[in-house]
């Protein structure tokens, strides 16, 4: 149900009502609440399955793997609260004796979660989970291009916690704008850098902080020095898994070029076991989202040679089918390099040296991945001593997203702020500095008048 700016107002009112009852400060009750949410997933698992299904055309394996395994992390959050929630003790200056110093983690409030279409379950699930570990209220904003989830979410939502604790909130692109007209203690968003930006500007009015979790063209560099099959296999899986439609999907490969034709051929060859010779017809490929990203993936094929062996070639607009696709002789200028391209289209360009396909990467945006395939060590400390990007994956695919402990995230244009594990709690979290001091002793240096003070501060501060 689509609501209107009052009842989103008072949404907020509730929540803040909620959250002043102190109640989400316990520990004890946000893992209960995990609980409530990883059991609702489990119950769940067969509906949420079907709407992927009928949003991208997911299949179950895939949604397992890239969704619903949200699973592992709420059980890992269970299992690492009480420590991440630990009151933290520091040391203290001499200046400052006797004191005890400590970092208090609290929740900030009410906070606002906008998540994407093209992993609609777990690009929401996910940032809530740090949510409710943190101890925060939250109104969770659904894309309305994955109507299927996005409707069973809220169903999902409403039938296991009280609205004034979590609630969702359908709706379009205006829906959202009212939302971000409102002031939220947090907002975390997941999207477009152009959307990323009117998240910004909106939360800047009221001062709100945020975390925008955006994209880029995440490069892939190949080194001669490579397994070959192995790299190409798992190239091939992390490009053209969901259809391409991924945030850290490898957006381009940048190829040593003695060994272009052979990794073309090993890509050509996965695509074939992996899909057959016609995808449409596999029960493993996804679709595109709606008619307007498959209009603008059809202009992107354009800019280069397709070259895609015995794959069928033809897309269907009345499927919104558009094959995995390899593009040759493309220029660094051409469209499909100007833009993320979030389909099933993988440019290949080609460079002599390493030091060339370094200066390629550093002349344009820093992206939220970056891939490097190379047995060399000595590569692999030069490509990343030499680049910035928001994570690094080597010799693999898209596989760093999965291990909690590393804060996933991106730099400059691809996004600002980390989650996952405790980045997820930290993020949501207010990190408060307390001191305390007892009365028994006191520094007289401290006040004036100074005359003749000087040389013992100089003593204590060095």
């Amino acid at each position: 149900m689509q609501v209107a700016q009052l009842e989103i107002k008072q949404i907020i009112a509730q929540q803040r009502q909620f959250f002043e009852t102190g109640k989400t400060k316990n520990i004890a009750f946000r893992i209960a609440q995990l609980k409530i949410l990883r059991q609702a997933i489990l119950e769940q698992e067969s509906a949420i399955l079907a709407a992927l299904k009928a949003d991208l055309n997911k299949a179950e394996a895939e949604s397992y793997l890239a969704e619903i395994r949200t699973i592992q992390d709420i059980s890992y959050a269970i299992k690492n609260l009480q420590n991440w929630a630990r009151t933290q003790k520091v040391s203290i200056p001499l200046e400052s004796f006797p004191a005890a110093a400590r970092i208090y983690s609290e929740p900030l409030g009410t906070v606002l979660i906008i998540s994407p279409w093209n992993y609609p379950f777990y690009l929401l699930i996910a940032p809530l989970i740090g949510a409710i570990a943190a101890g925060n209220c939250a109104v969770l904003k659904p894309s309305e291009l994955a109507a299927n989830t996005s409707n069973l979410i809220a169903d999902l939502i409403a039938q296991n916690f009280d609205p004034a604790y979590i609630t969702t909130v359908l709706g379009d692109a205006e829906v959202g704008k009212e939302l971000l007209d409102q002031k939220f203690d947090y907002i975390f968003f997941t999207g477009s850098n152009a959307v990323g930006k009117a998240v910004m500007a909106a939360a800047a009015k009221n001062l709100t902080p945020v975390t925008l979790e955006l994209g880029g063209k995440s490069p892939c560099i190949v080194d001669n020095d490579v397994n070959l099959e192995v790299a190409a296999k798992r190239i091939t899986w992390g490009k053209f898994i969901n259809a391409g439609q991924t945030c850290i999907a490898p957006d381009y490969l940048l190829v040593q070029r003695t060994i272009k034709s052979d990794l073309l051929a090993a890509i050509q060859k996965n695509l074939l076991e992996f899909f057959g010779e016609n995808p449409e017809q596999s029960p493993d490929y996804c679709r595109i989202i709606n008619q307007k990203h498959f209009n603008r993936l059809m202009e992107l094929l354009k800019s280069g040679k397709i070259v895609n062996g015995a794959i069928a070639n033809l897309p269907n607009p009345a499927t919104r089918y558009i094959p995995p696709t390899i593009l040759d002789d493309v220029s660094p200028s051409s469209p499909v390099m100007q833009e993320e391209i979030f389909g099933p289209i993988l440019p290949i360009i080609v460079y002599d040296s390493l030091e060339e396909a370094i200066a390629f990467v550093n002349q344009r945006p820093k992206p939220l991945a970056l891939y490097f395939f190379s047995r060399n060590q000595q590569h692999q400390n030069q490509v990343l001593q030499a680049t910035s990007s928001g994570g690094v994956c080597i010799n693999d695919i898209l596989m760093h997203l999965t291990v909690p402990e590393l804060p996933f995230g991106g730099v400059g244009q691809s996004g600002m702020g980390s989650y996952h594990g405790k980045a997820s709690f930290d993020t949501f979290s207010h990190q408060k500095s307390v001191l305390i001091k007892p009365f028994w002793f006191d520094i007289f240096l401290r006040y004036q008048p100074y005359k003749n003070k000087l040389r013992w501060l100089k003593y204590i501060i060095r």
